[in-house]
């Protein structure tokens, strides 16, 4: 039995236990992280808001300083407390993983240039009602849109031809969540930022919101033996992503990376205690080019579709 197996009845394990002195400490530190991973996450996200409010920082570098500083901090503890070992990305991944999130955050900010050109600067700086009550909206509202451009990513054939490719990795980890197709992103991050900035909700609610946002969307694709158990129910984890990505259809849903409210809502919601993916990635993996060949990737959404095959007659 693996680690990951004992692990699904709910208890604490470790594959680094022993009944040495040194085992047992190990192993109680390793218990604690657990514990304490995801609040000291949501902490960094209150605190960082807190600040930037009060300071008046200006959210073009907060977002980024905060996104490095999350993912370091994830990254360290796949090395801790790992899910599974085998998902450490190899140094072949770690180059494409890197050129892959150097794509990603130009779409980011294609995205972010897109809307201001768009829409001008119609958000408000300052808040038309209390802070307070549009920070919940703000990510509601992002989070139903980021949500409905998730699911129709996979349910469009053309979409999927885009999103498909942050499928491909046969691991979950937080390297390859910047695994996407640069125009998957333009579409989604657009789409959230137009809809919050015509609803009109402040640049400081839209800054908080991002902040959980960002924390949550490479959380749950952390490699991290972390459960949040009752809270599966109310925010996006680990536990649930891995379903999303996993290779048996009838299992994956979980479409809210930050909320999972919305799954609940429309069906989407798969999630119970000790429930885990037997193989994550593509359902058909030849549909797609492999990780390493990004400019196939990139050119996959117009590559000819082969001519489907006749049936018996």
């Amino acid at each position: 039995m693996d680690e990951r197996e004992c692990a699904a009845d709910g208890e604490i394990h470790s594959a680094d236990y022993s009944v040495s002195g040194t085992g047992v400490v190990r192993n109680s530190a390793s218990g604690i992280l657990r514990v304490v991973a995801y609040p000291v996450l949501l902490l960094s996200v209150v605190g960082v808001a807190a600040f930037a409010l009060r300071l008046r920082w200006d959210p073009a570098w907060v977002g980024p300083l905060f996104l490095i500083g999350v993912i370091a901090y994830l990254a360290l503890l796949e090395r801790l407390i790992p899910y599974d070992r085998d998902w450490h990305p190899g140094k072949d991944e770690w180059r494409w993983y890197g050129i892959y999130f150097l794509l990603t955050m130009a779409g980011s900010g294609l995205a972010q240039l897109l809307v201001a050109l768009a829409v001008g600067l119609i958000s408000p700086e300052e808040p038309a009602r209390h802070l307070w009550v549009e920070i919940p909206g703000a990510l509601l509202t992002g989070s139903l849109v980021s949500y409905a451009v998730h699911r129709l990513g996979h349910r469009n054939a053309l979409l999927w031809r885009l999103h498909g490719v942050h499928h491909v990795p046969e691991k979950v980890n937080v390297a390859n969540n910047g695994v996407n197709h640069v125009l998957d992103i333009v579409l989604a991050q657009s789409l959230v930022q137009l809809a919050l900035a015509l609803v009109g909700f402040s640049r400081p609610a839209v800054l908080v919101a991002g902040l959980f946002v960002a924390a949550q969307g490479y959380f749950v694709h952390a490699n991290i033996d972390v459960r949040i158990g009752p809270l599966n129910h109310l925010l996006a984890g680990p536990e649930q992503h891995r379903l999303h990505h996993s290779t048996d259809l009838s299992e994956a849903g979980h479409y809210g990376s930050d909320l999972s409210c919305w799954d609940h809502l429309f069906g989407s919601f798969t999630w119970r205690p000790g429930r885990e993916p037997t193989a994550v990635g593509l359902h058909d993996p030849a549909s797609f080019p492999e990780t390493g060949e990004i400019l196939a990737a990139l050119l996959h959404p117009w590559r000819r579709r082969p001519a489907p095959r006749p049936g018996p007659e």
